[in-house]
């Protein structure tokens, strides 16, 4: 018998009016805690289709699509700059990669470099 028809036949057999109010309330703690669990796996499943510095973009609604640089992976998101600056966190299922632009191309992003201090105070 697989796991599949295993699963049907205990939930099946699985009588929830005999259970007390306690029992419902913990059955309910430990669906919440799987669906939870699986949804977190869908989107890091999602996110590792992106790198860190990979081009991205994203349709928020009523605007225009959104371009910009895969800068981090949060808990159920990724964080996306935009080149004017913006910040995004984005569900990583939102976004699609940008083609890199083509090799000799004269269009050219101006690369911005923004000096940090250092945290140990020293220079």
């Amino acid at each position: 018998m697989g796991a599949l028809s295993r699963k049907m036949t205990t939930m099946s057999n699985f009588d929830i009016d005999s259970l007390s109010e306690a029992e419902l309330i913990e059955l309910n703690h430990k669906i919440v805690a799987r669906l939870r669990f699986l949804s977190q796996m869908r989107s890091h499943s999602a996110m590792l289709d992106f790198r860190i510095g990979e081009r991205v973009k994203f349709s928020p609604g009523g605007r225009p699509d959104v371009v910009g640089i895969l800068t981090q992976y949060n808990k159920k998101t990724v964080t996306v700059i935009t080149g004017s600056g913006e910040h995004w966190r984005v569900a990583p299922g939102l976004l699609s990669k940008v083609e890199p632009a083509p090799a000799g191309s004269t269009r050219r992003e101006e690369i911005k470099v923004v000096p940090l201090p250092n945290r140990s105070g020293g220079k």
